[in-house]
């Protein structure tokens, strides 16, 4: 500090920064160099301009991903914020006040456990439970109990118009334990008085809901829709293990990241690969940007 403050605070950056641009922003302008090229993994690549680009436009499969991404860009934020806000309510705010102080229902540590349990799997291991979940004869679990019950099993993975919903399904169990702690850290952070006065006005739990805590959790709301929207852009090792033929049957499950991953490893098309993840990357950014401008408002002060 005695040389100033500046020298202080590059001498703490320069390494992060450092590793940032060698293991980051180097591999991405890499990236951004082999979508120019028809490169297939061995001697030069060879250039050839926005070529591979041109064919995304003509490629069905990208389209097709790109549509899934669609789906799962509307329907895992939405019925994962619900889920998880349902919750966070109930285990933070819905038992009422006890002393001064909000509470949750009966049992709330236990719940919050049993919530946040999918967080502590690897991805791949929840893959292969569901595989198990959604088995197609009496060892699964869903169809084993119906056929028991004497009805027909359903082919969720097997048949194209319950494989993608039945992967967001998956998605959805994943996901919710983490947004149920991260909304019941934001609402541990609303006052209790609020809550307090507006019972006094007779609200109901739906409207402290509606009135109160939603618009309180606006910030994290908005954190949260982003970050699930990026893993709408990703969801690769659940969609590569668990779909029929990583991306099937007949491309209904498959996203950007599997058609990369085919492109690249399968078919030694490193040029074309690296445009679909130039394409990826963009369709991130885009819609990060677009969430955060759309769902701009001005903070609730409290």
């Amino acid at each position: 500090m005695r040389q100033g403050k500046y020298p202080f605070v590059i001498g703490f950056l320069a390494l992060p920064v450092l590793l940032y641009s060698v293991f980051v922003i180097a591999p991405y302008a890499q990236a951004f160099q082999l979508a120019m090229t028809s490169w297939r993994g061995v001697g030069t690549p060879k250039w050839v301009g926005f070529d591979n680009f041109r064919r995304l436009f003509e490629d069905e499969a990208f389209w097709k991903a790109v549509q899934h991404h669609g789906i799962l860009l509307l329907a895992l934020p939405l019925i994962t914020i619900a889920i998880a806000l349902y919750f966070a309510f109930m285990l933070n705010v819905g038992g009422g006040s006890r002393g001064g102080e909000r509470v949750g229902v009966r049992g709330s540590g236990f719940y919050r456990v049993v919530f946040f349990f999918p967080q502590v799997l690897a991805v791949a291991i929840i893959a292969v439970l569901f595989q198990m979940v959604y088995r197609p004869n009496e060892s699964g679990l869903i169809n084993g109990v119906l056929m028991k019950l004497g009805l027909d099993p359903v082919f969720f993975l097997i048949r194209p118009n319950l494989a993608l919903w039945s992967i967001i399904g998956v998605l959805v169990w994943q996901a919710v334990g983490f947004y149920v702690v991260l909304f019941s850290a934001g609402m541990a952070s609303i006052p209790t008085e609020i809550y307090e006065a507006a019972e006094m006005d007779g609200a109901s739990r739906v409207v402290l809901f509606f009135r109160v805590t939603l618009p309180l959790l606006w910030d994290t709301l908005q954190v949260a829709w982003v970050y699930l929207g990026i893993a709408a852009f990703d969801c690769f090792a659940i969609v590569a293990v668990l779909s029929v033929d990583s991306g099937g049957p007949d491309g209904a499950t498959t996203v950007l990241a599997v058609e990369i991953y085919r492109n690249a490893f399968v078919y030694s098309r490193y040029g074309y690969a690296s445009a679909m993840g130039v394409a990826l990357f963009f369709l991130t950014i885009t819609f990060a940007a677009l969430t955060l401008r759309v769902s701009k408002r001005e903070s609730v002060e409290y």
